[in-house]
């Protein structure tokens, strides 16, 4: 069995899983990014979107108003307090077919009350993953582009799924940008 980090080295490597892949635990003043022990430490571009009601849009997963939210570009965020933002990874992901990523919040933010929503990376999906940021917080949280957000934790399967991310043609595929949500109808499927 080959070890977890240096499976996902090999991955990289050969296949393009992580790209940029950054081989080692980096912080130095930053909130730590890169390849730890058992996942990978990911971090966010500086472009964010920030939820807000200014224009008093309905949330709506079937029908997103794109006015609900604030565009930002730089080097940090804020997210105004009981309120969230998204972002982009930096890294671009290609996850093999035998693989489910999971994204979890790093513990540095959760412990500040900022949430990153559990997502999952399904077999061959590939793309800069859009990160969900909440503030839990009655006070404005400051989110810092090109560092740590969230840890990925890869599994492999024994065997490979019969029907991929790829496969079925899911919707998120291959997104580059910050991608708001959507649902296709009956006839696009």
């Amino acid at each position: 069995m080959i070890k977890p980090d240096r499976w996902i080295r090999k991955m990289s490597l050969e296949q393009g899983m992580i790209e940029p892949l950054v081989d080692r635990l980096e912080g130095n003043g930053k909130v730590s990014y890169g390849l730890s022990s058992y996942g990978y430490d990911i971090r966010v571009t500086d472009e964010f979107k920030i939820f807000t009601n200014a224009w008093g849009a309905l949330v709506d997963p079937k029908n997103f108003d794109p006015k609900s939210f604030v565009d930002f570009e730089g080097p940090c965020c804020l997210v105004p307090p009981n309120s969230f933002a998204l972002a982009r990874s930096l890294e671009y992901f290609r996850i093999p077919r035998k693989t489910l990523g999971i994204c979890i919040g790093k513990s540095t933010y959760a412990r500040c009350g900022i949430v990153v929503n559990i997502t999952p990376l399904e077999s061959e999906w590939e793309g800069h993953l859009t990160i969900e940021i909440s503030n839990t917080t009655p006070l404005p949280a400051r989110i810092y582009a090109d560092e740590g957000i969230a840890q990925l934790i890869f599994l492999e399967a024994d065997e490979v799924c019969e029907v991929s991310y790829k496969d079925r043609k899911g919707k998120y595929q291959a997104q580059q940008g910050i991608t708001l949500p959507r649902v296709l109808s009956a006839a696009s499927r």
